[in-house]
């Protein structure tokens, strides 16, 4: 994966590290950020990021966690936020994280009165009594998905404090799915919704 030393003469941009002009740049980046400096991809990343941002219980060191920041990653989230231990198993999400916004919050409350104070409604996806299809239900623009921990879901202390629940719609015998899937599949739900998206081909 990735790529070599970049031929001499080397390129003037202010964007791209010497270093890994030098050596090569196999990082895990799409071709278009090759050779360039970590701070030049966040802030190109910043131009571009979309206004939802998504929340992950941490209270037992789920090692999804790193999967879900490695999606929010690929949809250009606004912000990813940990609750609970800061510290989290980084190594599902491929280093990515170096690339987003972590913000931390020591506990479910703390959350709460943070999405409170900046205006976004708090989503929980968790299959739950009275919770709302996602196929068919509008999402907040500016919504803070929120991911409990594999197993037990989404706390209570979340849960009654979210301003809208809602479930992925399930078909075989299975109770749940995992909670690196759901996010996933949530987060798309809100692209779908409110991203533009190509009507052309990816590649």
């Amino acid at each position: 994966m990735g790529v070599g030393p970049h031929p001499e003469p080397w390129p003037s941009d202010v964007r791209l590290d010497p270093e890994l002009l030098a050596a090569g740049d196999r990082r895990n980046v799409e071709d278009r950020f090759r050779y360039w400096r970590r701070e030049a991809i966040i802030a190109e990343l910043d131009e571009h990021r979309h206004d939802l941002h998504v929340a992950i219980e941490n209270l037992e060191h789920d090692a999804n966690i790193g999967s879900v920041v490695r999606t929010a990653n690929a949809f250009a989230v606004g912000a990813f936020h940990i609750v609970g231990r800061r510290r989290w198993n980084r190594r599902g999400a491929m280093v990515t994280d170096r690339y987003q916004h972590e913000i931390h919050h020591h506990d479910a409350a703390h959350l709460i009165a943070w999405s409170r104070a900046q205006g976004r409604p708090l989503v929980a996806i968790d299959l739950v009594d009275g919770a709302q299809p996602i196929e068919r239900t509008p999402l907040p623009r500016n919504a803070v998905l929120v991911v409990g921990q594999e197993g037990p879901g989404v706390s209570p202390e979340l849960l009654a404090a979210a301003d809208l629940v809602v479930g992925i719609t399930q078909f075989g015998s299975t109770r749940s799915i995992n909670v690196a899937a759901a996010a996933a599949i949530a987060m798309h739900s809100w692209i779908l919704q409110h991203a533009e998206v190509p009507s052309g081909p990816l590649r």
